[in-house]
Parts: structure tokens; C-alpha cells; sequence
């Protein structure tokens, strides 16, 4: 169980993020919350778990966010950059909208939930950042995702840099990179069942894992699938 570990997750009202939460507040982490419509969730002890306004796109949401967070709970040990849109536009057809919207909020907005936490992180001694990819940053599946895996190969590469930046300070990045998992964005976009997709749950208990490996056991990647393919 973890004692006092804190951890920011992005996107945390519904579906991935609200899994990710669950999974950490049962192995006793404090939590600090971020949703677009701040609402404490129905399993949360309100000592343990703190929610705050935040939304991505908003150039100034992430600094109050930790302030808040460091002001509450006294430290941030881990970062998860969960929330993230996905428009199915080929990159011919994507309008430039639609496209800023994806590299914003994909990309943008978990560098600067990083960069607001960066201190704090540092002072942890075993930092950690979590940017939830997709294997769309690892292989282009299709024309119709390809604008949305521009945005994830600059998630994964991003997590690549975090960890670069804060190798010294013992800060570890992983890009976590799921195919289908069985939350409304992905249920919007296919026909498959969803339980034979990948569960938000098993996504959490991946998390999990890698924000409790060891300075010495750092994953930059870590690809996750319900299906097979030639790589992943």
C-alpha cells in the first residue's frame, strides 16, 4: 500500500481516468483529481481525493491545479496525462481546427501539466510521469486515424523527452500505449465487442505498476493490446 504517494490524473470524470483513479485509490494513493466539471467521485473518501477544475485547452488550468494539489496534500509524486480527444480525419481532410485541437490537448496540455509539476516531481526523488498514448503513436492503422496518430507520435515522443529532462532528477516517463479499451471514445468508433476490447481496469492496474517501479526499472513504453498485430 502506498502511505502518502500522490498522484495528478487529467481527464478523471469518466471512462480511463476514473478506472485509473479507482485502481490507484484502492492501493492507497492520494489523489488529485482534474475534470472539466469537478464531481468527487462516489467511492472517494474526500480526505484522500481532491478534485479540480481543469481543462486542457486552457493555456493557465494546470499551474492552479498543482498549486492546489501541493497546498492540499503537500507533494505530487506522479502525473498522469490522460485526457485526449480523437477526430477520424485523414490528414488531407482534417481542418486546421480539428488538428489544433488534438495537438493542443494530446500533446500541449500534458507538457504543460508536466512542466507545473516539474518541482514538485523533482523533490520526490522517484517522479513520475504518465502520458496515456495509443498504439496509434506506434503505427498508423488507417487513412481515417491518421491526423489522430500525428498527435500520439508526439505523445509518445514527448514521454521520451520527459524522460530524458529528468533522468538526473529521478523523474521516469513512460508513454502508455493502448489499441482498443472499452470506454465511449473508443466504443463511438467501433462495432467490436466490447468485451473482447482491452478493460480500463487492466489499463489502471498497468499504471499502477509503473508508477511503483523503482528508479532502476524505468519503462519508456509500454505498448498494451486486445488484439493481435505484427508488433504490438
Amino acid at each position: 500500500m502506498q502511505d502518502d504517494r500522490v498522484a495528478l490524473i487529467s481527464g478523471a470524470n469518466r471512462g480511463l481516468g476514473l478506472a485509473m483513479a479507482k485502481v490507484l485509490y484502492d492501493q492507497g494513493w492520494r489523489l488529485a483529481l482534474g475534470m472539466r466539471e469537478p464531481a468527487l467521485p462516489d467511492w472517494a473518501d474526500p480526505q484522500r481525493v481532491a478534485v479540480h477544475a481543469y481543462d486542457a485547452r486552457q493555456l493557465t488550468a494546470a499551474e492552479p491545479w498543482v498549486a492546489a494539489t501541493l497546498a492540499r496534500f503537500g507533494r505530487v509524486d506522479g502525473v498522469i496525462a490522460n485526457a485526449g480527444i480523437m477526430v477520424p480525419h485523414n490528414v488531407i481532410d482534417v481542418s486546421e481546427d480539428d488538428l489544433e485541437a488534438m495537438l493542443d490537448i494530446n500533446v500541449k496540455a500534458p507538457r504543460r501539466l508536466a512542466k507545473a509539476a516539474w518541482t514538485a516531481l523533482s523533490a520526490s526523488g522517484r517522479g513520475r510521469v504518465i502520458i496515456i498514448g495509443s498504439l496509434s503513436g506506434k503505427r498508423v492503422k488507417s487513412a481515417s486515424a491518421g491526423s489522430y496518430s500525428v498527435s500520439k507520435f508526439a505523445a509518445v515522443a514527448l514521454a521520451h523527452a520527459l524522460r530524458h529532462q529528468g533522468w538526473e532528477a529521478g523523474i521516469r516517463a513512460t508513454a502508455v500505449c493502448p489499441g482498443f479499451v472499452a470506454t465511449d471514445m473508443a466504443l463511438a468508433l467501433s462495432s467490436r465487442d466490447p468485451a473482447l476490447m482491452t478493460q480500463a481496469e487492466d489499463i489502471g492496474r498497468a499504471v499502477a505498476l509503473l508508477l511503483d517501479l523503482p528508479n532502476e526499472a524505468s519503462v519508456a513504453e509500454f505498448a498494451i493490446n486486445c488484439q493481435l498485430e505484427e508488433s504490438y
